[in-house]
Order: structure tokens, then sequence, then C-alpha cells
């Protein structure tokens, strides 16, 4: 058997269940190896006893006679997700120390499928960001190349995966921030369609964007944590009055006329002209077409498609959310929870002094805009134009679905950038959105599957992304690729 820290979830699964490791053994090994990894900053808090008694309560489960595919597997959460057991923060200085009662929906789901938490894992400041260097705290580094970004906001969830420090680790996605993670240090994540996941517990950022998924090493793994995450919850007005879906089921289900050297006979797969622009890098390009060229020999069609307002995406994007984080960060005024400035004058004086030492530089750039953009003469102007260009992107996605299953296309313009190069440019952090924002903004499931490599051999990634509530599908062409692949085995050097 290999190494513990090289098995995936599935893998973990199978060994536990007969009987070649535990939960504890596997915990131990993993808790000695954090020790000898913390300078990647993947970590905000490290729960060792907890893993410990959790692991120890798996292991009695499964002795007792009990089964399941996750029980007794180690993971982590992304510090966007409120747990009773360990601090959370939301990578922000706003909310140190607090602890809450409560766990969020996603968190109790994974619990009580049997996971074992290590801890809660670095993020951007409340999800806003696209290379965790916005983080209160200190940055995540790319196991790759330390001197690179991991991606955000879920950086920290990612690179921890990566490193082997974990098989598995939860994010969310408003705008790419699992797919653009995951494309930028070679493993596997997916947003599942708006709603799929439930929102209760999990710290908002724009609650109209806003999804909860699971990165992992593959689409096995992926399907194995969204069957446990998802589902409806009446907590959540936002969540989908969907049963629960096993998707490793829909992921092995064959196609009809497919063959096993064509498991993805009649598959159609849409690439946008947009996603392929001339700024494109040229290794991403040609990483992605190799990809493409895999799925074409599994069976798969690649057909012609437009997504013609692509480029409007990010304006889009940075007035809505923007917008929507404006009015959820108005709660953290430090009167009742978060921050509270130590010296003030009067109530006012209070809500000034405790927003502007509790907040980052981009939290606050980001409340500014859309305080903006909701303020009275220019709300019509901004913020009504831009939900109407939403519906209208949402639409040519379905002109899209018409005439392919799913589309393709790089995650991301570029591989994963050195830390500090964007520092005084945000705008263009903004710009490596553009191919994830457009399916945020319409609600739909995509994915991040590893591609190969680019530039100083840094990983480049393939997204997916389906019609809505199709995750199956998404799944069962990820896992058909990665059957025939191996670059989502490959790991960086030393680990």
């Amino acid at each position: 058997m290999s190494p513990l820290h090289e098995l995936g979830v599935a893998e973990l699964g199978r060994a536990m269940a007969t009987g070649q490791t535990c939960s504890v053994e596997l915990v131990d090994h993993l808790l000695t190896r954090l020790e000898t990894r913390q300078s990647l900053g993947a970590f905000l808090h490290v729960d060792a006893d907890g893993a410990r008694a959790a692991a120890r309560a798996a292991d009695a489960r499964r002795a007792a006679g009990e089964a399941g595919p996750l029980l007794g597997v180690p993971l982590a959460h992304k510090d966007i997700f409120v747990t009773t057991d360990a601090p959370t923060t939301a990578g922000s200085k706003m909310l140190a120390g607090y602890r809450s009662p409560f766990d969020a929906t996603v968190v109790a789901r994974l619990k009580a499928a049997g996971t074992v938490s290590l801890g809660k894992l670095n993020c951007d400041e409340y999800a806003m960001g696209s290379a965790n260097e916005n983080s209160a705290w200190f940055p995540a580094h790319n196991p790759w190349d330390v001197a690179r970004v991991p991606g955000g906001s879920s950086g920290g969830s990612a690179a921890a995966v990566a490193a082997r420090l974990l098989p598995a680790s939860t994010g969310t996605d408003t705008g790419g921030s699992i797919r653009q993670p995951a494309s930028f240090t070679g493993i596997s994540g997916i947003k599942p369609t708006y709603g799929v996941c439930s929102r209760y517990g999990m710290i908002a950022f724009a609650s109209s964007l806003d999804q909860a998924g699971p990165l992992a090493r593959s689409a096995e793994d992926c399907a194995l944590l969204l069957s446990a995450m998802s589902g409806f919850d009446e907590r959540d007005a936002t969540s989908a009055q969907r049963p629960p879906q096993d998707f490793t089921a829909q992921m092995l289900q064959p196609r009809a006329g497919a063959t096993a050297a064509k498991p993805l006979q009649g598959l159609r797969i849409g690439l946008p002209r947009e996603f392929f622009p001339a700024g494109l890098s040229g290794d991403v390009a040609a990483a992605v077409r190799s990809a493409l060229a895999e799925l074409e020999k599994l069976g798969a069609t690649l057909v012609d498609v437009s997504l013609p307002r692509t480029e409007l995406s990010i304006p889009v994007y940075y007035i809505i959310a923007p917008a929507e984080a404006s009015s959820n960060l108005s709660r953290y005024d430090g009167v009742k929870f978060g921050h509270r400035a130590a010296r003030y004058t009067d109530l006012l004086d209070m809500y000034k002094k405790s927003r502007s030492e509790g907040f980052g530089a981009e939290v606050k750039r980001r409340i500014m805009i859309g305080t903006y953009v909701l303020s009275h003469g220019y709300y019509d102007a901004y913020y009504l134009q831009a939900q109407k260009l939403r519906r209208m992107i949402a639409d040519d996605f379905q002109a899209c679905f018409g005439q392919c299953d799913l589309i393709a296309g790089p995650v991301a313009p570029t591989v994963a950038w050195k830390i500090g190069e964007q520092g005084d440019d945000p705008v263009k952090a903004y710009l490596a959105d553009i191919f994830t924002l457009p399916g945020s903004l319409a609600g739909l499931p995509g994915m991040s599957v590893p591609a190969g490599f680019g530039e100083q051999a840094m990983p480049v990634g393939l997204q997916l992304i389906g019609n809505y509530f199709d995750e199956g599908r998404l799944l069962h062409a990820a896992h058909a690729l990665q059957l025939a692949t191996d670059w989502h085995r490959r790991a960086p050097a030393g680990t």
C-alpha cells in the first residue's frame, strides 16, 4: 500500500474498510506531517486533540459494524464555515477568536458521515480574493512553488490537499474560488449548482453567488464528499428543494451507446470561442487543448459555441458581489460580536474605528464599491443594469446547452503568479477570473480537473461547466478523463 498521505478519500475508505489502516493511525500520520509543513500557511488552526478524539470515535463505529466511504476520513474546513470545536475568523481580524455556538450545515453533514476534522484552513478575508494574499494572518503558499500563490479564496484548502497534508477539504466558490485554486495547485474541485449545498453557517460574502463545494485529489473523491455535503436545508432560504443524491452512482452510470474504450461516446462538449482569446497564455492553451484531445479519444465530440457576453462578466460581478458584500458586512459594527476598537468617543466613532481596524484593504475596497452602487442615484445606473446583464449571461449559457452537453475551457488565463506580483494592481487579479465568473453569475455547476502543466512546471486546470443540477455528468466526464490520464496523481516535489 502507498504511504497513507498519498491515498485519496476513496482509497482511504477502502483501506479502513479492509483493516489495512484505521482513522487513529491516519490522523496521527497527518498531524506529524503538519508539524513539519506549517510554513506552507495552509492552516489557521489545528485541532489535534479534537481530531484524535473524533478518529477514535470513527474507529469505534467501524468496530461496531458501521460502514461508510467517509467514516474516519480526515479533512479540514475553509475558515469561512462556522464550527463549534474550532475558532472561525473568515481570515479576518474582525472575527479574531470568534467561536460559533453551532456548526455550519456542510460541517455537520460531513461530521455525521464520519469525517474527522483536523482544523480550519486559510482563506482570503471574507472569501474576497483570487490569491489567498488577502488573509489577515498570513498568505498561503503554493506547494508546487512556494514563491507563488495557491489561488483564492480557498487557497489554504487547495494547498493542504496538493501538499498531501489532507486527502480533501471544503471550500467556497463565489466567482471561482474553488475552481481557480484547484487549477493552480493541480487538484480537483467542484462548485455545484447554486443551492445544492446549504449556505447555513457559511459566513456570507455575496449571498446570491456563494456556494460550498469540495476540493480533493480526484473526481471520484469529489463525488463522495458532495454526496454527503448536499441536500435541502430548511434553514437556508436559498437551498434547492431536491432530495439527497448519490453523485458517485451518477458518475459511474454508463452513457447510452458508450463502450469501455469510449466511455464518453455521444457526449458533446462546447468550446466557447471567448474562452480561447488571443491573450490566453500559450502554455495554458496547450495544456487545455491536450486535455480536450484526451476527451475526444474517449468518445466526446467537440463543438464550437459562443458566450458573447463573457467580457461583461467582470464588470457585472464586481458590481453585484461588492453590493451584496456591503449589505452582508454591515453587521460587523463592533456592537454584538467581532472586533471593537479600544478607544472611541461616541457610537459613530466606535463604528468607524472598529470597522477600520477590523477589515483589511480589499474588504474595505469592496464595501466602498458596493455601498456606492447601491446608493441613491446610482442603483438604477449600476446595480439594476448589472442584474439585467446577469440574466443575459445566463441566457447565453442556455443557448449553448442547446448545442452541447458540457462546456469546456481554461480555468484561468495563466498559471499561478508570484506572491506579491499583483499587490499594487487589484484589477489585474480581478481579470484572472474572466473564465470562472460567467458560470458563477449563471449559478451553474463547474469544476476544475488537472490538465497538465504550463511554464515552470506549474499545474493547469481544465474547466468543465454543466447545466443546472447536472453535476453527475460533470463528474462522469472528469472521472473518465482521470482514468485515462495521470495528471491528477502527480504531486509537488518533496511531498
